[in-house]
C-alpha cells in the first residue's frame, strides 16, 4: 500500500465547531491520545503522533486507527478473562470508554530476558545481579532467552512530565498502592491475558517478548483493563521466524512494534537525550507498514484505513453513538 502522509498530519479535532467541541468537552490534549470527557464516559482519540524516547514526537500514517482496531481485536479475545472499559468502537479514530479509576502501577509482563537500556533485565543480569526487581533469576541465561515463567515487573504509573520507575510487587502491598487481595487478582489475570497473548500470537508467526497492562476499577468497583492491550504501542512483538538465525548472527530479532522506531533513531546514534532529528518521512512511512504487518498478522486481515480527516466523523460518532 502507498501512503499518503498528507490526511495523516491532520489533527483529529480539524473540522470540528469550536462551540461543539466546548460543548463536548475536551478533557485532555495529550501526546498520542486525545480525550473528551462524556460524563459517565470518555472518548479516547487515538492519533497518529508517536512517542519514542522522551523527546522524539512524530507522526505514523493511520497509526491511531490500528490501535483501535487491534485493541479492540484483543480484547474480544480475553473478554473471558477480565471486563474492559470499551462501551463501543463507533468510528476508526474513536473509542467511547467507561470512566475507571485507574491503579497507581502500570503491570508489566515479561516473557523474555530481553533489553538493552541501563534499567533492562538482560543489562542487569548480563552485569551479574541474579535478584532483579525482587525476582531471583537462574544461571546459564542468554540474551533474548525465554525465561523459565513469565514474570512481572511492574512500574510506577507516572504523572504527566515524570518518568515510570521500577517497583516490586511487595513494595505495591507494603507502601499501600494496592491491597493485597485485589493485587492477588491483578496478578493472576495479567498472567493469564499475557498466556493467551502468548498462544495467539505465536499462531501468527509473532512472539510476545512483553507487555504492559493497565488495570483500574469501574464505578461498582470491579477490575477492569483500561487502555490498550498487545498493540504495536503497549507490547513487544519479535518475527518468530528471525529469533534464532538472528541470535546465530549475534543481532537482535526483527522488531515489530514501537521498538522499530526507537531502534532506527539508536542506530543513528540517538539515545534519548538532546534535540532528536525530527521523523523523517521514510521512516515514517516505514514504521506504518511495521504497524500494519503487525495487524494483519494477528488478526488475519489486511488493515484498511477509515475515512480521515477525523474531525466531522468524530463529532457525528460521538453525538450519535
Amino acid at each position: 500500500m502507498t501512503l499518503d502522509l498528507t490526511p495523516a498530519l491532520a489533527d483529529p479535532f480539524d473540522g470540528l465547531d469550536p462551540d461543539a467541541v466546548s460543548d463536548l468537552g475536551i478533557m485532555m490534549r495529550g501526546k498520542v491520545r486525545d480525550v473528551i470527557d462524556l460524563g459517565d464516559e470518555v472518548a479516547l482519540i487515538a492519533t497518529d503522533r508517536i512517542s519514542a524516547f522522551d523527546h522524539v514526537l512524530g507522526t505514523v500514517p493511520y497509526r491511531g486507527q490500528v490501535l483501535n482496531q487491534l485493541a479492540a481485536w484483543w480484547l474480544e479475545r480475553i473478554d473471558d478473562l477480565v471486563p474492559s472499559h470499551i462501551v463501543s468502537i463507533p468510528d476508526p479514530n474513536v473509542t467511547i470508554g467507561r470512566k475507571c479509576r485507574p491503579l497507581p502501577v502500570e503491570v508489566v509482563v515479561r516473557g523474555r530476558l530481553s533489553g538493552s537500556t541501563s534499567t533492562a533485565l538482560w543489562t542487569k543480569y548480563a552485569a551479574g545481579e541474579r535478584t532483579i526487581y525482587g525476582l531471583d533469576f537462574p544461571d546459564g541465561l542468554q540474551k533474548n532467552d525465554a525465561l523459565p515463567e513469565a514474570i512481572i515487573t511492574p512500574t510506577t504509573k507516572a504523572k504527566h512530565g515524570a518518568h515510570d520507575e521500577p517497583i516490586t510487587e511487595r513494595e505495591i502491598v507494603d507502601q499501600g498502592l494496592v491491597e493485597a487481595d485485589l493485587w492477588d487478582q491483578v496478578r493472576t489475570i495479567a498472567f493469564a491475558v499475557f498466556a493467551r497473548g502468548v498462544t495467539l500470537a505465536a499462531r501468527a508467526g509473532l512472539v510476545l517478548v512483553d507487555t504492559k497492562y493497565e488495570f483500574g476499577l469501574d464505578a461498582d468497583g470491579m477490575l477492569t483493563i483500561i487502555d490498550e492491550v498487545h498493540t504495536p504501542d503497549s507490547s513487544r512483538f519479535w518475527r518468530a521466524s528471525t529469533v534464532e538465525s538472528q541470535r546465530a548472527a549475534c543481532e537482535e530479532p526483527e522488531n515489530l512494534d514501537k521498538e522499530y522506531v526507537r531502534l532506527a533513531y539508536a542506530r543513528d546514534g540517538y539515545r534519548g537525550v538532546g534535540a532528536p532529528p525530527p521523523l523523517g518521512q521514510g521512516l515514517a512511512v516505514a514504521a506504518a507498514g511495521i504497524y500494519q504487518e503487525t495487524f494483519a498478522a494477528l488478526t488475519g486481515t489486511a488493515f484498511e484505513p477509515g475515512a480521515y480527516p477525523a474531525g466531522p466523523r468524530v463529532e457525528a460518532a460521538l453525538r450519535n453513538r
